[in-house]
Order: structure tokens, then sequence, then C-alpha cells
């Protein structure tokens, strides 16, 4: 349910969702997705998440008549702030969440902010979240205000804290690039 805010007009909550590239499910880069749209809604108290988990999907992504595919593509046009987590697989993201990215049209992730994330297993890989990451979602349109996170397996452990400060850190520039402020979403 929405509000009237003091000006007229209607407000809803900041939408937040964690988008998971990885094939196998609840997986520890499902884990860092969580983690990072959990404290990103601590930083914006009135915001709501949600998860798109595509290793349930499988290969169903390629199918454009594959209704759960569709409901998670709209969940993820539908997001203000889009956490979109991979593993690192030959130095970049995931075949299956490129496959799932195929289903949005170019400019389709327009006014919303978006955050990279991936895991991966080499330091040498490190570059790879805004090389050939960030790209990809520049090209469907979403904004991406800071350098996405590069998470070395090592460090999946410490990745509660590490998500807290960035949260608190970053929540303003990625409000900013969605069009939105902390304040301007409200929940009933």
């Amino acid at each position: 349910m929405s509000a009237s805010p003091a000006g007229g007009g209607s407000v809803r909550p900041l939408r937040i969702v964690g988008l998971v590239g990885n094939p196998r499910p609840e997986s520890r880069t499902h884990g860092l997705a969580r983690t990072l749209a959990r404290e990103l809604a601590r930083v914006v108290p009135t915001a709501v998440t949600a998860e798109v988990d595509l290793a349930p999907l499988g290969p169903r992504v390629l199918d454009p008549a594959d209704a759960a595919a569709a409901a998670g593509a709209e969940q993820v046009l539908g997001a203000d702030v889009l956490v979109i987590a991979s593993p690192t697989y030959k130095a970049t993201y995931s075949g299956l969440l490129k496959a799932f990215l195929d289903r949005l049209g170019t400019g389709s992730l327009a006014g919303t902010a978006a955050v990279p994330i991936l895991l991966g297993g080499a330091q040498n890989h490190r570059l790879a979240v805004d090389v050939h990451f960030t790209p990809v979602l520049l090209e469907l349109g979403a904004a991406v205000p800071v350098r996405g996170l590069f998470v070395l397996e090592p460090e999946v452990a410490d990745f509660a804290a590490v998500a807290a400060a960035w949260a608190r850190a970053h929540a303003p520039a990625l409000l900013a690039a969605g069009g939105a402020q902390a304040g301007s979403f409200v929940t009933v």
C-alpha cells in the first residue's frame, strides 16, 4: 500500500532486487547478493527486498514463453536498485546470467541503479567486474555509479562487515543514480 506525502502524489517503497547468476541454488554467490541487499535495506529502512535466483530456472531462461523466467525478468525490471551477482567463469560473469540478461531489451534498466558483484577464486580476475560486467549493465540502461565488488573466495566469511560498510558509504550514490533519495520512499 502507498501513502500520500505532504506535497501530494503517492510514494512507494524503494525496491532492492538481488539477481543471482550462479547455476547452483543457494550458492555463496547468492549469499553475497542477499547480504548486500539486506545491508542496503538497513541504510534505507523503507526499502523492500526481493530475489531472483536463476539456478532453479536453468535452461528455461532461454525459453521466451517460460512463465517463471518472465516473472524473474519482471522483478528485475521493477527494481530501483539491482544487486546482481555471479561467480567468475573464464574471467567474466556466468553464461546463465548472460542468457537471462539477453531477455531484457537495450535500455530496459533505465532508472535502475545497479551493483555488480563477482565472486572469484583468483586475484587476477579482479578487473573483470568493471571490464566485463559493468558494460552489459550500462548497455541495458542501468546506472552503475560506483565500482562493482569483486570478492575472493577467502573473503566470503567476512563479507557481512564489508557489505555493511559498503552500503553505508555508497547508498547515497545508488539512490541519486536511480533518481531517489532515502526519504522519498515511504511504506505504510
